[in-house]
């Protein structure tokens, strides 16, 4: 690939690379090109692989700007070896997802390291299902806190955070120099008094968050009460609220709050999936009626299809893929974006190369 090459994005997704191909892939992250995004989500990276293709993020030429490793059984000796190598040319990333792979603690330590770097100007981090606990979280969170003003979205769904990492993560929500846009916890086993946490830290610093996810969280008519002190705050602008199978009952007080407030004004998509709320439903209904705001009740959610991606599969859970292929919302066409489409990306690559 030469200076003159006009590819900006390669996708290598669900493809065996071998370290010759890495390689490859280093040269071309070595070369003077306006390459910006490389996704190599579902690709299984040996050490040798992950060592060539530091080589090219190490490369001062190299001006990628998102940079998509899920599910590519990264471990946590690899992680410390890509984020070596994204600290020594880190001015020019944004986008980092290294979601599915089994980097734990010690891994999400290496990538609060390169978080803590003045350089560092990453706004998504993506680290669903890594078996990140309250430790990682704590250090991850403290990392961000140092270096706070850039980071738009973080997602740290499937990940079992604990009270200490709950706490820290509201350190970091509550902070004045917090921008953050877009928090996904699902499925992070939240209770409704780290729900608390959460939504106190969230009414001391309401105005930049948009996007709420909360699904798969057991916090209860309890913890939603909590999120209707944040909706009833003037500076409040959010935009999206997921709280799929949350284990509610009653509505009533998240409907009196959005119909008493302006926050309806700002809300455009709320989820109520997998949640047995009764009379209360209607009520809510009747308020979100006139609204912009889209209200999701479905029994079963695409967001099923969304995680199935990362964890091991099973008859069970092709099953429920299956099922859900058809609803599939932006998000989730995004998730799987490409995995079709690999083998023409590849061939372009190769013509390029030539």
């Amino acid at each position: 690939m030469d200076s003159h090459s006009k590819v900006q994005k390669i996708k290598l997704n669900n493809c065996k690379l071998t370290e010759q191909s890495c390689s490859v892939l280093a040269t071309v992250l070595s070369s003077k090109t306006i390459l910006k995004e490389m996704n190599l989500n579902n690709s299984r990276l040996l050490d040798s692989g992950v060592k060539e293709i530091c080589e090219g993020l190490k490369n001062p030429v190299c001006e990628l700007k998102i940079l998509n490793l899920r599910r590519c059984n990264i471990t946590k000796k690899q992680c410390l070896i890509l984020t070596s190598a994204l600290k020594s040319n880190l001015s020019h990333l944004r986008e980092l997802d290294l979601s599915g792979n089994k980097i734990e603690n010690k891994g999400v330590k290496h990538v609060s390291e390169t978080l803590k770097d003045v350089r560092c100007k990453l706004e998504r981090l993506r680290l669903l299902c890594c078996e990140m606990t309250d430790e990682g979280c704590s250090a991850l969170t403290s990392a961000l806190k140092s270096n706070p003003s850039h980071l738009r979205e973080l997602d740290l769904s499937q990940n079992e955070l604990g009270d200490s990492g709950v706490k820290h993560l509201g350190v970091l929500l509550s902070s004045n120099q917090s921008r953050l846009e877009k928090l996904h916890l699902c499925g992070c086993s939240i209770t409704e008094k780290q729900c608390l946490i959460l939504t106190s830290a969230l009414k001391s610093n309401p105005s930049h968050l948009r996007e709420l996810d909360l699904s798969q969280n057991q916090i209860e008519n309890t913890g939603v009460n909590h999120l209707c002190d944040v909706l009833k705050d003037s500076d409040c602008k959010l935009e999206r609220l997921s709280l799929n199978d949350c284990g509610i009952t009653d509505v009533a007080c998240l409907a009196q709050s959005l119909a008493d407030t302006k926050a309806l004004l700002f809300l455009k998509e709320l989820d109520l999936s997998n949640n047995k709320m009764g009379d209360s439903e209607q009520q809510l209904s009747d308020v979100l009626r006139d609204s912009n705001c889209k209200l999701s009740l479905e029994k079963e959610h695409s967001l099923w299809s969304y995680i199935s991606r990362l964890l091991p599969s099973s008859k069970a859970q092709e099953e429920a893929v299956k099922s859900t292929e058809q609803e599939k919302s932006p998000s989730d066409k995004e998730f799987s974006e490409g995995e079709t489409e690999e083998g023409e990306e590849a061939d372009e690559l190769a013509k390029e190369l030539d």
